[in-house]
């Protein structure tokens, strides 16, 4: 599944053009490597996204194409939570 794609349908960020640009300004880093909207993610990799002066490190749990709004977490673990200095 597209990165772009996952992050919408997973709720971390609500539309997908938003998604596009988070990872086109560098923001997005699957398994250590820098990711764009359209690079894959497959289940068990993690994926580190900087929102402003947060860091956040998830694990993909699964991929569906769809799920309803109290669903969507659990396409995702939460590894790590951290301020950025």
């Amino acid at each position: 599944m597209r990165l772009d794609k996952f992050l919408k349908v997973s709720r971390l960020i609500k539309r997908r053009t938003l998604a596009k640009e988070v990872a086109d300004q560098g923001r997005i880093v699957i398994n250590g490597n820098q990711a764009k909207a359209s690079s894959t993610v497959a289940v068990g990799d993690e994926l580190t996204i900087q929102f402003g002066q947060k860091l956040l490190t998830i694990q993909v749990e699964s991929l569906r194409e769809a799920v309803k709004k109290d669903e969507a977490a659990t396409l995702y673990k939460v590894k790590k939570e951290e301020a950025v200095k």
